[in-house]
């Protein structure tokens, strides 16, 4: 994106993988709920987070050891002009699907367009922006592109490639379960029972297998993926030693609860995995689209009655910072107190509609830690108060007389977020606001988020070093509307669009940074997201037989670390 990339034409690996990790043993993973579809790249069903990251690959691949670039995979080579204003494509003469076929062009342009037209929503923003896209030679194809967006030519080899022979003139969208889509990438599934298990097999004729890019990755030869009803289940699995490796997220459980016998015997480690990324965005939203969550006064008002600090203590023992902006714990994080020159000047246009704060200066309130929250209860309901709400009898109501009511969403599997839920409608209902708890099932709970049918819910958006045109499907006005898209806030912000298109259209990186900073004000400040608390580190229990390479990533875990470039050695 700007500058050169850090490693040479020339490289022989990625910097963080152990070009000569051994191949075979086989592991199993866990994930909570169910599935009812095998094909990750469309809106119907729940499919398996982890297909699309071993299955299927792309024309270019990210280094997780730099920010803003790639690197070739299923192309050879890649030519853009000084303005980006198109981005050509060679592929590599070897690229093959699992079934032996070779990778075409005509392969390349049936998958943009079917994507982006009956594929999920997070793929049809490129392909509005792609003017044109044909074939410039045997093995080339050129996307031009009718939008000036520096990333776009990044973005253009970053889509999944699929198989024209296998899904040309059927219904894509509403494929059965069976019709796995082809990939080319090192695993296919080899088995699956729908919503129990399902069995990746290392393709032992996987095209790309001496690809610099790939060279060192994939190697466990097995990975199955095992379902169950909730995270504490699947905890106890673990621990009989039916899992492989898991990942945990609360770190007083990580310190009080893994002392169990295969731990004490040193057959399950624990690992520490740090990183350098943004916090991102982990906590309950709460949908815009509905009243009185339209109100940035009602929303301030939820925020002050979150006691983030005995909630805190209670369910991490207090171990945990709270995040406190979107790209906090980086470079790309707001500053305290007022905006600075170079931000204020992006936000400038739009002083008399950003949220109170934005400007001035925002940040979470803090509490003293007790159970009641007193001050925070207070400020409350003085916001209230201002929204037109009174206290008649116990009952919040607005000036019709109708209480202020309303759920939080969770998935049934999610034992954290509930209690968090259940700590938090407590202090609701010394408010006097109705709060319940609706836990449902996997596949209503993704139906009912896609189509923005909650009032609150709980929300993880996680985000990079390099943000650039996924922020529209996360914040953008479009997006606001577009049903299955991650704007499950639904702010539709012409200060956020506007930050946006500057980011995308920084030609410097002190300029881009500037423009992050102030989308991170403008969000913030926006008060549509009641914060927990941040992950500083990746914490992973793992069999003593996983090992992983030194050094560490800058972006350290995540499915392109573990299992990706971790092997299985023997004891």
């Amino acid at each position: 994106m700007y500058g050169s990339p850090a490693l040479p034409p020339d490289f022989v690996s990625l910097p963080y993988v152990n070009p000569d990790a051994p191949k075979g043993g086989s592991i199993t993973l866990g994930n909570t709920g169910g599935f009812d579809s095998l094909n990750p790249y469309v809106r119907k069903g729940t499919a398996p987070w982890q297909l699309s990251f071993f299955t299927h690959e792309s024309l270019m691949g990210r280094s997780w050891d730099e920010p803003f670039a790639l690197y070739g995979l299923l192309a050879e080579s890649v030519e853009v002009p000084p303005d980006r204003a198109w981005v050509e494509f060679t592929l590599r003469p070897e690229a093959r699907f699992s079934d032996g076929t070779p990778v075409t062009v005509a392969d390349v342009i049936f998958s943009y367009e079917l994507l982006g037209t009956e594929g999920h929503p997070r793929y049809h923003g490129l392909w509005s922006q792609i003017d044109s896209i044909e074939q410039t030679g045997p093995r080339s194809v050129r996307m031009t592109f009718n939008t000036d967006n520096r990333e776009l030519a990044l973005l253009a080899g970053m889509r999944p490639v699929l198989s024209r022979a296998q899904w040309e003139g059927r219904d894509f969208a509403n494929a059965p379960l069976a019709d796995v889509p082809l990939g080319t990438g090192p695993y296919v599934v080899s088995d699956f029972e729908a919503g129990r298990h399902v069995t990746l097999t290392r393709d032992p004729d996987y095209w790309g297998k001496d690809v610099p890019f790939r060279r060192g990755s994939h190697n466990f030869d097995e990975i199955r993926l095992d379902f169950y009803g909730d995270a504490s289940v699947l905890f106890e699995a673990f621990k009989a030693g039916e899992i492989s490796a898991l990942r945990e997220f609360n770190v007083e459980t990580w310190a009080t609860q893994y002392d169990f016998p295969a731990v004490t015997r040193g057959d399950v480690v624990k690992s520490e995995i740090p990183h350098q990324k943004p916090s991102g965005m982990t906590g309950f939203v709460m949908n815009t689209r509905r009243a009185p969550f339209d109100d940035w006064r009602v929303r301030e008002a939820l925020i002050q009655a979150f006691n983030f600090e005995y909630i805190n203590d209670t369910l991490t023992g207090g171990a945990q910072r709270r995040i406190t902006s979107y790209f906090s714990n980086s470079v790309l994080a707001m500053r305290p107190g007022p905006a600075p020159k170079d931000v204020a000047a992006h936000l400038a246009p739009f002083a008399d509609s950003l949220p109170p704060g934005t400007l001035e200066g925002y940040s979470l309130p803090q509490g003293d830690g007790s159970a009641r929250n007193r001050k925070g209860i207070r400020r409350a309901m003085a916001l209230l108060e201002q929204a037109g709400f009174t206290a008649q009898d116990g009952t919040m109501r607005d000036a019709d007389g109708t209480p202020l009511a309303f759920s939080i969403l969770l998935a049934k599997g999610s034992s954290e977020n509930i209690a968090i839920a259940e700590l938090y409608t407590q202090a609701l209902t010394r408010l006097g606001i109705k709060a319940e708890v609706a836990a449902i099932d996997d596949a209503q709970y993704v139906a009912r988020v896609n189509g923005f049918d909650f009032d609150m819910t709980t929300f993880r958006r996680a985000l990079s070093l390099s943000p650039g045109t996924e922020q529209r499907f996360y914040w953008g006005s479009e997006a606001a509307a577009q049903e299955g898209s991650r704007n499950l806030m639904g702010v539709a912000s012409p200060a956020v669009d506007a930050m946006i298109d500057a980011m995308l259209q920084a030609r410097g990186q002190e300029d881009f940074v500037a423009a992050t900073r102030a989308l991170d004000r403008v969000l913030t400040a926006g008060r549509y997201v009641i914060p927990f608390w941040q992950y500083d580190a990746g914490l992973i229990a793992h069999i003593a037989e996983m090992k992983y390479p030194e050094p560490l990533p800058i972006y350290g875990d995540g499915p392109n670390f573990m299992p990706e470039v971790w092997w299985y050695a023997p004891r």
